[in-house]
């Protein structure tokens, strides 16, 4: 079970480090105005995404959907875990939408500014908070 739990971890971490940085490509991306830059954030925003934060996502629900395996009726009657899951899955789709922007991107369709990104990367943030106080606290 440790050993579940401490690649659930560490995938968790790398998922984050990717949900975190994604966005920050995007703020320079979109501030970027030649083409070299352009291209070298276009191959930056790819790598991450598809090498990194998508194979930790998938690492990240496969170890988690593991240490639930161990202990199902168990975790499913803490109310921490239930809320838990639904942040995840709310980041899944953050996951998710990051991906299709990255698309936008590689199509030079980009319709946001540095702003929005600025704002748009901070949202990873609250979800770490919550999901780390759910599993460290367990309050209900």
């Amino acid at each position: 079970m440790l050993w579940v739990k401490s690649f659930h971890i560490i995938a968790v971490v790398c998922w984050f480090a990717g949900l975190f940085y994604l966005p920050r490509l995007f703020v320079y991306h979109a501030m970027s105005e030649d083409k070299v830059s352009q291209e070298r954030f276009k191959i930056m925003e790819r790598k991450l995404y598809r090498g990194i934060t998508t194979p930790s996502m998938i690492a990240t629900i496969i170890f988690g959907g593991w240490m639930i395996s161990m202990n199902a009726a168990g975790y499913f009657a803490s109310g921490w875990l239930i809320m838990k899951l639904m942040l995840v899955a709310v980041l899944i789709g953050y996951h998710f939408f990051c991906g299709h922007l990255v698309k936008k991107f590689a199509a030079d369709q980009n319709t946001h500014g540095d702003v929005f990104y600025r704002w748009f990367n901070e949202f990873p943030v609250f979800i770490l908070l919550a999901v780390v106080i759910l599993a460290v606290v367990k309050p209900f």
